[in-house]
């Protein structure tokens, strides 16, 4: 068996037929199995097979995120899951958070807003629309105690509310003549 040592020849026929080769070539003394063996064959002969590559088991998974991602871990640690539960039972629920990534989104497209501000902004905007967003860990009876920041809020509020009013005041011919040339002359 010394002549061997070192090759490959396990993976070439199975250990019957090797050992039955080197009996003939004499460089094996006949082992006591090697009769039985060629009296009762196994059904299947155990021959070497190269196992497969496992897909996956070496690798980590990549984490995969998309660019609203960072809108969602910063809208999630800011304002938390939000005033009420996720309506699962409605097909075309959207969350509070979705609605957050949407109208961010779409001011971002417009590019009116620098980045840095884009994220209150938004907040400001989904308040306008009547979604009411508590930052996390503010307790509401306690804010409306606050004689501090409801002034500010209503400020804000306010001044959204005219600036709607304002556009819908606007006769239809100069809201026209704005969207084409916005920048006056």
């Amino acid at each position: 068996m010394a002549a061997t040592a070192g090759s490959r020849t396990h993976k070439i026929g199975s250990v019957f037929s090797r050992a039955r080769s080197l009996v003939r070539v004499g460089l094996l003394e006949k082992p006591l199995w090697l009769d039985v063996y060629a009296a009762f064959p196994p059904l299947r002969e155990p021959v070497y097979r190269v196992p497969r590559p496992r897909y996956g088991a070496g690798q980590r998974v990549r984490a995969v995120l998309y660019p609203e991602d960072a809108v969602r871990a910063r809208f999630y640690k800011v304002y938390g899951n939000g005033p009420k539960p996720f309506e699962l039972t409605r097909l075309n629920f959207t969350s509070t958070c979705q609605r957050f990534v949407e109208k961010y989104n779409e001011l971002k497209e417009e590019g009116k807003i620098e980045e840095e501000k884009l994220f209150e902004e938004t907040g400001k905007a989904l308040l306008a629309s009547g979604i009411v967003l508590q930052r996390r860990g503010v307790d509401k009876a306690a804010g409306s105690r606050d004689p501090a920041l409801q002034p500010q809020l209503q400020a804000v509020l306010q001044e959204l509310q005219e600036k709607r009013k304002d556009e819908q005041e606007q006769p239809p011919e100069l809201a026209g003549t704005q969207k084409e040339n916005p920048c006056p002359s």
